[in-house]
């Protein structure tokens, strides 16, 4: 390796060392803020690390009345994971009819869904989901944004299991039909256990989305508060004492939060990357 390529090399790590530093300092930041007490975060904001390092903030957060730690887990962790398992079948089924099923107007229905990926509607379909809920008498707690879930599309993630199980030989689908499958059977007994990688993808980033939502289950639990989730629990840290805001167990709630996604991360990181290039090799 001559000097110039070792040059631009010794660059390109630089360049992707300070990347990661920058991605990673809100992570830190929080981290160390988490020790720190609320004082220092309010006159020495800029601070990294605490001057007196305490772990207060943690056994105030665990012995609190009004943010039952316990409740609010399980509440994000049963709300996240119905959700990741609607998000997962619903994509992967539906990636697979648009893949390898044969009906009228099917390249018509993908383009309409295709297009659906570039608007954007925000919260402003929060009152509509919430009225035509509560017309059901379905619009209290968080089985209500469960039944929101269930009925949704969700566009990406069909693009990319589409996208999976078009890279797939049609060869195996013949073999599964010689077998004497039917349509579905193909899909559970041989496609479903290829799509690993990609439905892996797909499950890391609904938990990231569903475990980090805030907006949907603050309306939908205003009136069943021991349903809140961890995040809408998080937000009322803020003001439990006093007119200052509680900044320092904000953090440390933060951190607590923070950990369920590194280890969902940490189970299907070797999935996740390759699952995103597979998903994205025909479409």
């Amino acid at each position: 390796m001559n000097i110039k390529n070792k040059t631009t090399m010794m660059i390109s790590h630089a360049i992707l060392l300070l990347l990661m530093l920058l991605t990673l300092f809100p992570i830190i930041y929080t981290f160390t803020s988490s020790f720190k007490t609320n004082m220092e975060l309010m006159t020495e904001p800029g601070r990294l690390l605490p001057v007196d390092p305490t772990v207060e903030n943690y056994e105030l957060i665990w012995n609190s009345d009004g943010f039952n730690i316990g409740r609010l887990l399980w509440n994000s962790t049963y709300y996240t994971l119905i959700n990741v398992f609607i998000s997962v079948m619903i994509s992967s089924m539906a990636g697979y009819v648009f893949a390898r099923g044969e009906f009228f107007g099917k390249k018509f229905v993908f383009a309409c869904f295709t297009a659906l990926m570039f608007v954007k509607t925000g919260n402003i379909t929060v009152y509509p989901q919430f009225d035509i809920l509560n017309a059901l008498n379905l619009n209290k707690g968080l089985w209500a944004l469960m039944i929101i879930h269930l009925f949704g599309i969700p566009v990406v993630n069909i693009y990319l299991v589409r996208g999976f199980v078009l890279s797939l030989p049609k060869a195996l689908d013949e073999a599964a039909q010689i077998d004497g499958c039917s349509f579905i059977g193909t899909f559970f007994k041989i496609i479903m256990p290829l799509l690993k990688p990609i439905l892996a993808t797909i499950a890391i980033l609904s938990f990231n989305l569903y475990w980090n939502d805030y907006i949907l289950p603050t309306v939908f639990t205003t009136t069943k508060p021991e349903q809140q989730t961890l995040m809408v629990g998080l937000m009322a840290l803020k003001s439990t004492s006093g007119a200052a805001s509680n900044w320092n167990l904000m953090m440390a709630g933060s951190v607590i939060a923070l950990l369920p996604l590194l280890v969902a991360y940490a189970f299907g990181n070797k999935y996740f990357v390759s699952g995103l290039a597979a998903g994205a090799v025909k479409g």
